[in-house]
Order: C-alpha cells, then sequence, then structure tokens
C-alpha cells in the first residue's frame, strides 16, 4: 500500500503547520533548536524530515554527519535545494521505516518529531535497534478529544493519513523506550494556540 504521505504536497503540508491557529511549524523550529545543541553526538538522524524546518539551526562544525529520512521523495529533493550550504554534511534517505529499516544507518543521535504517531510505537522501537543512537529526542502531539488534526482550509489534504495514524502518549513512549535498553531523561512542553499541545521527550541509552 502506498503510504499516504507521499500523496501530500509539502506546500499544503507546511502551509496548514504555519497557520496562525496551528502554529506547530514556529513551535517545531524554535525546539529544534535545543534538540541539535543538547547532547554531545557527532551524527544525527532526523526521522520525518519533511521539508527540513529547523536545519538552519545546525552548526557545521559540531557534526560529522546528519541523516535526514522520510518516505516523500519530493520532500527530501526540496531538503536538498533549500540547504546547499550542508552539501557534503547531510545524506537525505527516502525509506519507508515500516518495512525497510534495515536500510538504515548508524546514528549517535536521533530526532523524531511527529512521527512516532504515524508508524507506531513497535515500528519505532525497531527503527532505534537498527540505529542504535545514543540519545533519541521525540515531540509527540498531546490532542484534545475533538480532533488530532487542527481545522484548516487545508483539513481534506490529511484525510488518508487516518490509515496510518497511532494516537501516541507520553507514559507508553517511555515504557516502550524502556523496554530496548533507553530511559527518559528530559520532557518538557510547548502549548499550542488551537489547545493543542507538543511534547519532547529525551532519552539516554541505558549504561
Amino acid at each position: 500500500m502506498r503510504n499516504p504521505w507521499e500523496e501530500i504536497p509539502l506546500t499544503d503540508y507546511e502551509n496548514h503547520m504555519m497557520l496562525d491557529s496551528v502554529m506547530q511549524l514556529q513551535a517545531l523550529n524554535e525546539m529544534m533548536k535545543t534538540q541539535f545543541v543538547s547532547y554531545p553526538v557527532s551524527s544525527i538522524m532526523i526521522l520525518g524530515i519533511a521539508g527540513g524546518n529547523g536545519l538552519e539551526h545546525i552548526q557545521k562544525d559540531k557534526f560529522k554527519r546528519i541523516y535526514g529520512v522520510d518516505v516523500n521523495s519530493s520532500y527530501l529533493q526540496a531538503v536538498i535545494q533549500r540547504y546547499p550550504e550542508l552539501d557534503g554534511l547531510l545524506e537525505c534517505l527516502c525509506i519507508n521505516l515500516t518495512d525497510e529499516t534495515k536500510k538504515l544507518p548508524k546514528a549517535d543521535m536521533v530526532i523524531a518529531n511527529l512521527l512516532i504517531e504515524y508508524i507506531g510505537y513497535e515500528c519505532f522501537q525497531k527503527t532505534i535497534q537498527q540505529v542504535t543512537p545514543k540519545y533519541i529526542s521525540c515531540i509527540i502531539q498531546i490532542d484534545p478529544e475533538d480532533s488530532w488534526v487542527s481545522d484548516s482550509p487545508y483539513l481534506h489534504m490529511f484525510d488518508k493519513l487516518e490509515q496510518v495514524h497511532h494516537q501516541i502518549e507520553t507514559h507508553v513512549l517511555e515504557r516502550k523506550m524502556l523496554e530496548i535498553g533507553y530511559h527518559a531523561i528530559r520532557t518538557s512542553e510547548h502549548m499550542l494556540p488551537n489547545g493543542k499541545k507538543l511534547v519532547q521527550t529525551d532519552f539516554a541509552e541505558l549504561c
């Protein structure tokens, strides 16, 4: 089955995410500043990189390799075009995490923002076990009871995502990560204008 994310135009996705009533693109951009500098790593993997939001905060002298992973090849082409200054440092990989995790290289840190909702806990566990990072930083969305997609003129572009969406809870995610050898070391929240909130949880490999 074709992944629904392959059919959503990047401009529609980003225009939805940056609406004043949504503000997720802006919030994630700010949160990624911290994700990039919090831990002593030389390689990072950004899962579900989409159009590369936040990459302008990369300190080139901090990293030896950055992997950008997405299922949508046109998203990855946009990343390459938008960030030519990262040429030689950034490697974009078109991979469907639901059945191609073995294609993933190793990295010191994994960043997964609004990604686990679309692959589920078990697939995320397999992804982490393949990459074997020292640190993981995840951002998930906590929704009011009415809807997990914010109302907007672009709402119906996301209809097919129902096929792959999983409701993620912080305490369950922490338990699932502990099962594969990672413990939570930091949690923070960012409220959004529509009553939703972004919850960031960072994990470290158990010694």
